[in-house]
This record gives C-alpha cells, structure tokens and sequence, in this order.
C-alpha cells in the first residue's frame, strides 16, 4: 500500500473509533519510513485566547504517536492495540496558527506482536508553528497482540 492510501486509511480509522479526531479535523500530512507529521486548523480547537486549546494540542499529539505506532505496523504487516501508557507534555510557546505536529520512528522491532507478546514504544513528538517550536510530548505507546 503507498503512502498516500495509509494516510487515508488511517485518518479514516481515526474518524471512525476517536470521535474527537474528526471535530478537531486531524489531518495526516505526510509519512515516511522514519518520520510522520499530523496537523489540525486553529479555528475547532481555539480557546479563549484565540490560542489552540491545551487538551487539542496533548490529543493532536498522541494521535501523532498512536498514528505513527499503526503505521509502522501496516509496513510490518503485523497487528496490534495501541494505547499510550505514559505521557508527559511541555507546553513551550502559544500555538496562534495552524501547528504540525512531527515523530521520528526509533526503529523499534514490532515482530514480539506476532509471538503474541506487547511492545513498548517511546516517541517524542514536536509541535511546530510555522518555525518556532511550541510544544513537546514524550510517550510510551504500548501495542498489545490481537487475541
């Protein structure tokens, strides 16, 4: 599957099983073997402040994980809950335009899911606005072997 249908595939899972996804209208942008990014329009997810909402910008973040975890295992042919188990995000700068959020994959081994064993995954994801970095999020995502 290129990556174009991944992308879709996966907005597509994201509407259907996280409601949220599709009001804060989370786009995939781009994906490649070690990098992924993922953004969202101010306007749904702006607070008092006329500033991205705190909880939009920690959700826009995980999903980015979450997403990039979903990926990776499309490319490993291999399958897998994924949930976060861990997070911790740093609120930098206010995010006044429409921010992308980046990952970098670690190239952690997925084929423990197919011995019917979970894996743990650290990300760290950046959250850009324009060239000014407004945010970072370190997570540990956990794939849990389909029963």
């Amino acid at each position: 599957m290129d990556e174009s249908s991944l992308l879709k595939q996966l907005q597509k899972t994201w509407y259907q099983t996280i409601p949220v996804s599709q009001f804060m209208q989370i786009t995939p942008l781009e994906f490649s073997k070690h990098g992924f990014s993922v953004t969202a329009p101010l306007a749904p997810n702006v607070n008092l402040h006329q500033t991205m909402f705190a909880g939009s910008i920690y959700t826009l973040m995980t999903l980015s994980g979450w997403g990039m975890v979903w990926l990776q295992q499309q490319l490993a042919k291999v399958e897998g809950d994924i949930v976060l188990a861990d997070a911790n995000v740093r609120y930098i700068a206010p995010v006044t335009v429409a921010p992308i959020a980046k990952t970098t994959w670690v190239d952690a081994d997925l084929s423990a899911l197919q011995l019917g064993k979970r894996v743990r995954i650290g990300l760290t994801i950046e959250l850009w606005c324009a060239d000014k970095r407004c945010a970072v999020f370190e997570g540990r995502f956990v794939s849990l072997p389909k029963k």
